[in-house]
C-alpha cells in the first residue's frame, strides 16, 4: 500500500490547522521571538518544516496548561528559562487550586439557597439555622435585609445574636405591634423637624423601653443559652469566614448609607445613650 504524499515543508495555514492554532497567533509568536521565522518560499510565503511544526506543538500544549508566552519563550531559552517555567507551573497549580475551592464555595452556596431558600439561604448557616423553625412568613423581608448588613458588618456572631431579636418578634405579636408602632415614628423623623424637637427624646425614651422589653423576653426564652453554645465554637466560624474579605466595623458602617435627616441622627444617638445608661444600671437591652 503506497504512502500519502508527505510535503517536505508546509504553509503557515497548514501549519495552524494542524497544531490547533490560528496563522495570527504564529505571526505573533514569531513577532515576540517564540518561534524563529521560517525561509520564504519562491512564491515569498513561509514554509514550515518538522521541526518548526514540533516547537508550534510544544507551544500550544503549554499555553492551553496556561503558561505565558514569556515563560514559553524562557523555557526554551536554557536552563534558567525551565526553572521559570517550573515556577510558573507552581503558581498556575496554585491558581488552580484556589479556583476550585472557589467553584466548590459556589456548588456549596447554590446548594444552600436551592435547600433553604432565598433570601434566607443568603444567610451563613450560623444565622439562618437559628430562624428555620420560624413559621413561614413570620420573619419580614426587611428583617432578612437587617441580618444581611449586620452579618456583612459584624460577621456571623453578630447577626446571630440580632436574630434572637427577630425570633422574638416573629412569635410575640404585642412587641411586634410596639416595633411596627415605632418604626413608622421613626420614619416621621424626616427633614421637617429639627434635632432639637422635644418629640425625639419622647420617642428614645420608647425605644429603649420596647428594647428592655425585648431583651426580657429574650431572657425568659432561653435564647441566650442557645447563644452561648455558639459563642462556644466562635473560633471555628471565625475560620469559616477567613475567605470572606473582611472590613472593620467602624469602616464598614462608614461605606454602608443610611437617608437620615439630622433629627433622626440626633434620636440615634439618644436612644444608644439611653441604652447605655440601661447598660450601666444593669439591665441591659442587647437586642438593638
Amino acid at each position: 500500500m503506497p504512502l500519502p504524499a508527505f510535503p517536505r515543508r508546509v504553509k503557515i495555514g497548514d501549519a495552524a490547522a494542524f497544531a490547533g492554532t490560528t496563522p495570527r497567533a504564529i505571526r505573533h509568536y514569531h513577532a515576540i521571538g517564540l518561534l524563529a521565522e521560517p525561509e520564504r518560499g519562491s512564491d515569498d510565503r513561509r514554509r514550515y518544516g518538522y521541526d518548526d511544526m514540533i516547537r508550534l506543538l510544544w507551544i500550544r500544549k503549554m499555553a492551553d496548561a496556561g503558561v505565558s508566552l514569556d515563560d514559553i519563550r524562557a523555557g526554551f531559552e536554557g536552563a534558567t528559562g525551565a526553572t521559570g517555567i517550573e515556577q510558573s507551573l507552581a503558581r498556575l497549580e496554585e491558581s488552580l487550586a484556589s479556583k476550585a475551592a472557589a467553584i466548590e464555595a459556589q456548588g456549596a452556596a447554590v446548594h444552600r439557597l436551592r435547600e433553604v431558600g432565598s433570601p434566607l439561604g443568603l444567610l451563613s448557616p450560623l444565622v439562618s439555622d437559628r430562624l428555620r423553625a420560624l413559621p413561614p412568613g413570620s420573619l419580614r423581608p426587611a428583617d432578612l435585609d437587617t441580618l444581611l448588613v449586620t452579618e456583612r458588618v459584624f460577621g456571623s456572631l453578630g447577626a446571630a445574636v440580632q436574630a434572637n431579636r427577630f425570633i422574638v418578634l416573629a412569635t410575640h405579636p404585642e412587641l411586634r405591634t410596639e416595633e411596627d408602632r415605632l418604626a413608622e415614628a421613626e420614619a416621621a423623623l424626616d427633614d421637617t423637624m429639627f434635632p432639637d424637637d422635644p418629640r425625639i427624646e419622647d420617642l428614645a425614651a420608647q425605644r429603649c423601653a420596647h428594647e428592655t422589653a425585648l431583651a426580657a423576653t429574650i431572657d425568659r426564652s432561653g435564647l441566650d443559652e442557645a447563644l452561648d453554645v455558639l459563642l462556644d465554637q466562635e473560633d471555628e466560624h471565625a475560620d469559616a469566614e477567613e475567605g470572606e474579605a473582611r472590613m472593620s466595623p467602624m469602616e464598614a458602617i462608614g461605606k454602608m448609607p443610611y437617608d437620615f435627616s439630622p433629627a433622626r441622627v440626633r434620636y440615634e444617638e439618644r436612644v444608644i445613650e439611653l441604652l447605655h445608661s440601661a447598660d450601666q444600671d444593669g439591665d441591659t437591652p442587647r437586642t438593638r
